[in-house]
């Protein structure tokens, strides 16, 4: 069962840009700290000098997820100094659409009435009922938003269609819990890349690992290098390419380039396993009868597989009640030495090595 929003939303905040060109934080409810309120003024594209208006934008920044619309004012009498505004959500969990379907009857009210009072009664309803309903400004009901669609969300097929077999480094990247850099100079591209790249290592449901928005700023670089094993970062910084200490593969999105880092090559190394699992992702992705979801199931499959495989090869020893892996079991199987160390970091990653 779903967890009730208020187990879920942590405030709601209001940024606006007056006719002074002025962006300054005006309202939240109940309270936002003030690194995340200098954190969301960076995110919500009213300070950009370039003045590209970015509608939708989310990330997560120390285990709190933002989400952020914002429009320009257009003819609002109740808006007169008010040249554009964004709405912020703060929550717990990983939900762009639910959010986004939010925000945007917020963005409605505050059109409408110029006041965060109005705001704030349909954030308060839907933090104790789940609901708010309204004949002008629309509906939202947070059961219509569930998790798992929102891990379904995006397209793998649109990654295999652009980086064909090379979607396998990505692939055992994930496996080994590496930590994945995405530049691209434009944030929704990044957007719409990263969040799907979790789904293939679907047996493990997590997007916690995802960090789709970051800026080369001090505090955000910091918090990331804080996550323990694994992430996926998305930058619009091209910067971020000289910064080895912040990946062990880097994408290009633009160029369509992936680049692993010397550190990780050895566990990284590519055989006939990899070949193999990257024709089968290919091939599911290339099937114009199959759906999305229905190659993550192949890709899924396929894991269980290799995870199967490993699972037969450990044992459990003397005062340990989970199974490990000993390496000197591993080379008595003799599998090929690319398969060997790909099973052996794979067991590092799932914590099921012998030490």
């Amino acid at each position: 069962m779903a967890e009730p929003e208020s187990q879920l939303l942590l405030a709601v905040g209001l940024i606006e840009k007056d006719t002074n060109g002025d962006a300054l934080w005006v309202w939240c409810y109940p309270s936002v700290t003030a690194e995340l309120r200098s954190l969301l003024l960076r995110k919500c594209c009213l300070t950009d000098e370039n003045k590209l208006l970015h509608t939708f934008v989310f990330g997560q920044y120390k285990r709190s997820w933002f989400y952020i619309t914002t429009v320009e004012v257009q003819e609002s009498p109740a808006l007169k100094k008010v040249t554009h505004f964004s709405i912020v959500l703060t929550a717990k969990d990983f939900n762009p659409e639910k959010y986004a379907a939010f925000t945007r009857i917020l963005c409605r009210i505050y059109l409408k009435h110029g006041s965060p009072v109005k705001m704030m009664e349909s954030y308060i309803a839907v933090l104790t009922k789940g609901i708010c309903q309204s004949e002008e400004n629309g509906s939202f009901l947070s059961k219509d938003f569930d998790a798992r669609k929102a891990y379904l969300a995006g397209s793998i097929k649109d990654i295999v269609s652009q980086f064909g077999m090379e979607t396998v480094i990505l692939y055992t990247a994930l496996m080994l819990k590496k930590r994945i850099v995405v530049y691209h100079p434009r944030i929704e591209a990044i957007q719409e890349f990263t969040r799907t790249l979790p789904a293939l290592v679907w047996h493990r449901q997590d997007w916690s690992i995802l960090h789709s928005y970051v800026h080369l700023n001090e505090e955000e670089v910091e918090a990331l290098k804080a996550c323990t094993g694994s992430y996926i970062a998305g930058f619009t910084d091209s910067e971020v390419n000289s910064r080895p200490d912040l990946y062990d593969v880097y994408v290009n999105l633009a160029d369509s380039e992936i680049t692993i880092s010397p550190v990780v090559k050895e566990a990284m190394t590519m055989g006939k396993l990899h070949k193999e699992i990257g024709q089968l992702i290919v091939q599911s992705a290339e099937d114009p009868d199959k759906s999305d979801s229905q190659v993550i199931k192949d890709i899924s499959l396929k894991t269980k597989e290799i995870l199967a495989t490993l699972a037969s090869l450990t044992e459990v020893s003397d005062g340990d009640e989970k199974p490990t892996l000993n390496s000197e079991t591993l080379k008595q199987k003799r599998f090929p030495p690319a398969t060997e160390n790909f099973l052996f970091h794979l067991a590092a990653a799932e914590q099921m090595l012998k030490l």
